[in-house]
């Protein structure tokens, strides 16, 4: 008899920034699924006596294969078991959620997305800046930093991501925000651009240090915190 599999979006890290539902699934899991950046307090929600697995993927360290959690999450569920798969922030945000999704369906397996609260929203948040403002910032876009390599993706779309009226979310910019930057400014966009580095977002070593996109690409590949970078017309702004 089949289970069923909630892929479950943790938020940023904070406890109380799961929604009812997130937790009610970790609260009846069998086994729970989860990624590095949503450990920590969050697991603590988790029922006493389900079978935690952990599937994280982190740049530079070994980490398990993408097939192998898929094939993790169908054997579980194969044996009738209410599975959970954390994943932080938002499951449907640069959460390999799609390669999951198609397992399960392959086996018949059962599923349900409950949405999280992305990073991105949890640092505009914690600034006190809004992601958009009629007139001057009406588009918000997220971008990955880097590919399934550890590299810059190809095929960006430099004039989207260059467009001083966007308000521009970067994932995982440790790495290639340099490069991302220098393309950028040769793209049309001024390297005083407004930027503001969000580290560790929701966490009580929370970090947010505003700068200009020319002076975070020199500064950012120091460090090795989870990080977000947002820049556009809004990213100075005055919050804490």
């Amino acid at each position: 008899m089949s289970g069923f599999v909630s892929f479950v979006g943790s938020g940023p890290g904070a406890v109380d920034l799961l929604t009812l539902r997130a937790l009610d699934r970790l609260q009846t899991a069998d086994v729970v699924l989860f990624d590095d950046l949503s450990a920590g307090p969050v697991l603590a929600r988790v029922r006493s006596g389900a079978e935690m697995v952990a599937v994280g993927k982190r740049a530079g360290r070994a980490s398990p294969r993408q097939d192998h959690v898929s094939r993790l999450l169908v054997d579980h569920a194969a044996t009738g078991a209410r599975v959970v798969r954390l994943k932080s922030g938002d499951p449907g945000i640069f959460g390999r959620l799609e390669e999951e999704i198609t397992a399960l369906a392959a086996a018949g397996i059962g599923y349900e997305i409950v949405p999280g609260i992305t990073v991105a929203s949890a640092a505009a948040a914690a600034a006190g800046i809004p992601l958009t403002r009629r007139v001057s910032a009406r588009r918000v876009q997220f971008v990955t930093g880097h590919d399934q390599t550890g590299a810059l993706p190809e095929g960006l779309d430099m004039a989207a991501l260059a467009d001083p009226g966007a308000t521009t979310v970067v994932f995982m910019p440790r790495r290639t925000f340099a490069a991302l930057a220098a393309r950028l400014i040769a793209a049309g966009l001024s390297p005083d651009t407004p930027a503001l580095l969000a580290e560790n977002v929701s966490h009580p070593d929370q970090s947010l240090s505003r700068s200009t996109l020319g002076a975070l690409a020199r500064a950012l590949a120091a460090g090795a915190n989870p990080a977000v970078v947002l820049y556009g017309p809004l990213a100075e702004g005055d919050g804490a």
